[in-house]
């Protein structure tokens, strides 16, 4: 009998700590947000939500053809201000637990973005698996209104391309918030992120017809990596500057690059594995980097008609000239980087931290100052492997 009274107690004081959902929160009281835009308009912030509407997403029958998302926007003195501001334009609340892709504006980025960083990392709604990139030459507010195809939701494909990009052509790069965050604390490393730039008209992409055509009038395109000091932008590399930046982090996995044949013409090589080896050095009480560079590539095009693939000399002398083209390119762009923006953004300084943590005391409170003179050793090793399933082109035929 005292057994099943205390069994009893058990359960009623079980039930007071079991409540069930208690935070729940209805969908039809939600408009989930897929997409963020923040801008600075002269001393407010801008906030622009990309909506989803599911009964576009689903495909529903009847009624007039609608967008799949729609764009809520509303300015504010902070951020939090102005995303909460957005309720007097929308009939819910802004929902961004399923964000996929956070925009900012280049003016905002030139003015910083730490501000902006603090309230994504603060607010308890978020995850933290979304991309942030840089809206080149615009607005987020513009880059969140295009329509896209293939994918409905333009937030989504933004998401789905930059992944893509980055695991197929490389002069890409996907940063999430914590890596972001990482990277601007750290005092041997500065941030950067990928640029997204409108090609064509604003007005023309979202609107339907941006989509019922075969060749879109205006597209989303990624373009380039946003060079930060700190929390602020200050340049940008081109494409094939940004693929260096991506094969000394090793974030390379797969890409496309060309050599020019003796004669002239071109011959493109698929990479398919990239290894980065940094070494950092203290020499005569003065820091020092050496990067070694292995690439693995098969032979994807053969433009040149008098190539003899077969032949071991041929391959080991188109292996030279991509040594000597890439190894180039490394040495221009770190040069770049350093007279130019002066910005630490390939981690040298933690390469020094790492290999020797007594000198990095006496070298980070002016790190910014070393690294501009910081001598750099570069090393190339590229390998061609295969030749795909031909060997001499046939090409020689046709002469």
């Amino acid at each position: 009998m005292k057994r099943r009274s205390l069994l009893i107690c058990v359960l009623i004081l079980m039930q007071i700590f079991v409540t069930g959902c208690w935070s729940r929160r209805e969908l039809n009281d939600l408009a989930i947000a897929v997409g963020i835009g923040i801008d600075k308009i002269g001393d407010q912030y801008q906030v622009s939500a990309q909506v989803v509407l599911p009964s576009q997403i689903a495909g529903s029958k009847g009624g007039s053809p609608q967008a799949p998302v729609n764009l809520y926007k509303a300015t504010g003195n902070t951020v939090y201000e102005a995303l909460r501001k957005i309720t007097t334009v929308s009939p819910r609340k802004i929902y961004i637990s399923h964000l996929r892709i956070l925009v900012l504006g280049e003016d905002l980025a030139k003015e910083g973005i730490n501000d902006v960083l603090d309230f994504m990392s603060r607010d308890t709604d978020t995850r933290n698996d979304y991309f942030i990139v840089v809206a080149k030459d615009a607005k987020a507010e513009d880059a969140l209104k295009i329509l896209t195809s293939l994918e409905k939701i333009p937030a989504v494909r933004l998401f789905s391309s930059l992944e893509s990009s980055e695991k197929n052509w490389a002069p890409t790069s996907t940063v999430t918030l914590g890596t972001l965050i990482t990277e601007l604390v750290s005092k041997g490393k500065n941030p950067v992120l990928t640029g997204v730039v409108i090609e064509g008209s604003v007005d023309v992409g979202e609107t339907p017809n941006n989509v019922e055509t075969v060749d879109s009038p205006t597209e989303l395109k990624y373009s380039g990596l946003a060079v930060f000091k700190e929390d602020k932008l200050i340049g940008w590399l081109n494409p094939e500057e940004s693929k260096v930046y991506n094969y000394l982090t090793n974030k390379v996995e797969s890409t496309v690059f060309y050599i020019q044949c003796p004669e002239g013409k071109k011959v493109s090589l698929d990479v398919f594995e990239a290894r980065s080896k940094m070494k950092g050095n203290i020499h005569n009480d003065k820091p020092e980097i050496s990067i070694e560079q292995h690439i693995e590539s098969d032979i994807g095009e053969v433009q040149c008609r008098n190539l003899e693939l077969t032949d071991t000399k041929t391959i080991t002398e188109l292996e030279q000239i991509a040594n000597k083209k890439v190894q180039n390119l490394f040495k221009t762009t770190i040069k770049k980087v350093q007279n130019e923006y002066k910005s630490d953004i390939f981690g040298f300084g933690e390469i020094i931290h790492r290999s020797n943590p007594q000198a990095w005391k006496k070298l980070r409170n002016n790190w910014d100052k070393t690294f501009v003179n910081l001598p750099i050793s570069v090393k190339m090793d590229i390998k061609i492997r295969l030749l795909g399933k031909v060997t001499n082109s046939f090409l020689e035929e046709t002469k």
